[in-house]
């Protein structure tokens, strides 16, 4: 569903009565939340004239690039692709493109997938949905019309425990968890990162200390699953993080047997 919110008569019109300036998209499958955010936007941001709301990650691609809209607003669990692939799509076609991410996960996973596709021309914003209506409409100015990088103290945290090595899990050990917890082997998993089984070894030894998989002497407890489930449970991975890996798992199979 595509919206351009030009006067219905029966919704409010967006796009009256503003000076000449830049456009927005929102990609939200949520009706009420949707409203929410145009509402915000036409609150915090006069320099907007032109908002559209589409309520698959497909239809943000498309409209984003097509559209070559400056400024978007995502949700990061959307019917079709999920908010980081969608970013992912949208960024490299357009990286100066100024992304907020609205959700209501505080997730260490999404994070880390945004700080690795996120271009350095580009600004960004992680912003929950339990934000104050204020704090909501400063991260708006921020990020779309200031440039800056802004993330929602709630998820803050993630983002020093990730780059806090000593606590936190590398880049590389994040991989090999990913890699581990889709199903692969010690072999698959270190042709897939090309790296030797002992290094992979090595990193599955850090994981499992830094995740607190608790030693097992009477052999009743498999360290690989807990070590999923702990990921899980701390929110350094989440389901769709497994499900775009597996996809990716899927396409590395099949260009290895060409």
């Amino acid at each position: 569903m595509r919206d351009a919110y030009a006067d219905t008569g029966s919704r409010r019109d967006h796009n009256r009565d503003r000076p000449a300036g830049m456009k927005l998209l929102v990609v939200e499958d949520d009706p009420l939340h949707a409203q929410f955010m145009l509402d915000s936007v036409s609150a915090a941001l006069p320099e907007v004239t032109e908002m559209t709301h589409v309520d698959t990650g497909h239809q943000g691609v498309s409209e984003a690039c097509q559209g070559q809209y400056p400024a978007v607003v995502l949700d990061l669990q959307i019917p079709g692709q999920n908010g980081v692939e969608v970013a992912r799509n949208i960024w490299a076609r357009q990286p100066a493109t100024r992304i907020l991410f609205w959700t209501n996960y505080a997730d260490e996973a999404y994070l880390r997938g945004i700080l690795r596709i996120v271009p350095a021309q580009s600004a960004y914003g992680y912003i929950l949905k339990t934000a104050s209506t204020s704090r909501l409409h400063l991260a708006l100015r921020a990020v779309m019309i200031e440039g800056q990088i802004m993330v929602d103290p709630g998820v803050h945290r993630f983002q020093v425990r990730a780059s806090a090595t000593r606590d936190g899990l590398t880049d590389s050990e994040h991989n090999v968890l990913i890699d581990l917890a889709i199903g692969m082997t010690d072999k698959g998993i270190a042709q897939r990162r090309a790296m030797s089984v002992r290094s992979v070894q090595n990193r599955l030894l850090s994981i499992y200390q830094k995740l607190e998989v608790e030693e097992d002497d009477q052999g009743l407890v498999n360290k690989r699953a807990r070590a999923v489930y702990r990921a899980l449970v701390t929110r350094t991975i989440n389901v769709e993080t497994m499900i775009a890996a597996a996809r990716a798992l899927e396409l590395w199979l099949e260009q290895r047997d060409q």
